[in-house]
């Protein structure tokens, strides 16, 4: 009987080894591919912006770019609101992805870049890297729970070669399906595709972003202090942000219930504010006002302006994503309101960056994730505050509704 025992415990454990081999190469060779793919989504995004920078006048195109990408998904009979709350559905149920997604994402988004409208990218590299694991693993006929864990690893992939953060990009996609429970069985599948995508995105030239930052108040109570009542703020902050998308794409879709006319309509008043008050800085992603907020420099107001026009091209239907505008809101409101809490504008900046992005994605060890990838590790203590107040504090308010909620007994 021990004998016996002793076999098949040993059989188990090759089996285990076998399955482990076998999701390491799979995740491997999904990951350089959507490295690839990545990194020439990044470059068509940075050229897109480069061109829309040096030509101004392409802000008056929005309107049709909108209409064209709307009626690129209605040719293709993609629902044009599949976007990465289907992507994270999909995991959950194994309910179908199309495989036309992956290249109208990418057309979408280009065009939006490209013609200014105020939107991010993550969004889209979620969808690519999802689509993408999804539809492979249908092609090569795995089970459904291959499929799934084939679409997690794509959404790491892609996510770690846009932003050049293999780490965020790995727990992001585990903690972000079920808040409050991570899908362990899929961390080193994920692990091993993001840190492949990471790779071979940057060995085609895809730069990570990255902040030179050394700022940082005293590890006593005082700073620590600090850091939580901008974390508090951040917290509220975050839940207006999530009210605004929600209710603005409720409200638009009430009073302007044809598509091609609200996301024309939501073009037209983009285009006439920016060029009207000058507003270039808001157009498109803003990784430069990032970039400045994070060295002290911002205006009082720019996070409320981000925010109204976020919501104003997310409402009209704009393709893109939200977390790059979560994280320009956040760095310019912590560098605004920080000094007023007697924090350095620079270090508060950081901290609103990540702690915004906690608060509308709900994921607390990404988050913390993220800072140690974007700031260095040698002051993480207050970006843990900060983590762990803003996610205690901003409840079950979400960018994505497709997110999973432990119940109350729970």
């Amino acid at each position: 009987m021990d004998a016996l025992s002793w076999k098949e415990k040993t059989l188990t454990a090759g089996r285990y080894i076998l399955r482990t081999l076998g999701w390491l190469v799979l995740a491997a060779a999904l990951g350089v591919l959507c490295g690839a793919l990545g990194a020439g989504f990044h470059r068509l995004i940075d050229l897109a912006t480069e061109i829309r920078m040096a030509h101004g006048w392409l802000l008056w195109l929005l309107p049709l770019g909108g209409v064209a990408t709307l009626l690129c998904y209605r040719l293709c009979r993609v629902r044009f609101d599949a976007g990465t709350n289907l992507i994270i559905t999909s995991v959950t149920t194994n309910e179908a992805v199309p495989a036309l997604l992956a290249p109208l994402i990418v057309v979408g988004t280009t065009l939006s870049h490209l013609l200014g409208a105020s939107v991010g990218r993550e969004g889209a590299a979620l969808q690519l890297g999802g689509s993408v694991g999804h539809n492979l693993g249908k092609l090569f006929r795995l089970k459904a729970g291959s499929v799934r864990l084939c679409a997690m690893c794509g959404m790491a992939a892609c996510f770690s070669a846009m932003f050049g953060a293999p780490l965020t990009a790995c727990v992001f996609v585990l903690e972000v399906i079920r808040v409050g429970s991570m899908g362990y069985h899929a961390l080193l599948p994920c692990l091993s595709a993001s840190c492949a995508a990471y790779l071979t995105a940057t060995a085609l030239g895809a730069e990570p972003m990255r902040f030179n930052w050394t700022g940082g108040p005293e590890l006593g109570w005082l700073g620590l202090a600090q850091v939580a009542a901008l974390a508090a703020l951040c917290a509220a902050l975050g839940v207006a942000l999530c009210l605004c998308l929600e209710k603005g794409a409720h409200l638009a879709k009430t009073y302007l219930p044809n598509a091609y006319g609200r996301i024309a309509l939501g073009g037209a008043v983009m285009a006439c504010l920016v060029v009207g008050l000058g507003l270039y800085d808001y157009a498109g992603a803003g990784s430069q006002v990032i970039a400045r907020a994070v060295d002290g420099q911002t205006q009082p107001w720019t996070f409320a302006v981000k925010l109204a026009l976020t919501t104003l091209c997310v409402a009209a239907g704009f393709r893109g994503g939200e977390i790059v505008p979560t994280l320009y809101i956040g760095a310019t409101f912590g560098c605004a309101v920080g000094p007023l809490l007697g924090l350095e504008p620079g270090f508060a900046a950081g901290v609103g960056m990540i702690a915004l992005f906690c608060a509308a994605v709900n994921c607390p060890m990404a988050s913390l994730f993220l800072a140690a990838e974007l700031f260095g590790t040698h002051q993480l203590a207050p970006f843990a505050v900060a983590v762990a107040v803003c996610f205690a504090l901003s409840g079950r308010f979400s960018l994505y509704e497709s997110q999973i909620y432990p119940l109350p007994e729970e």
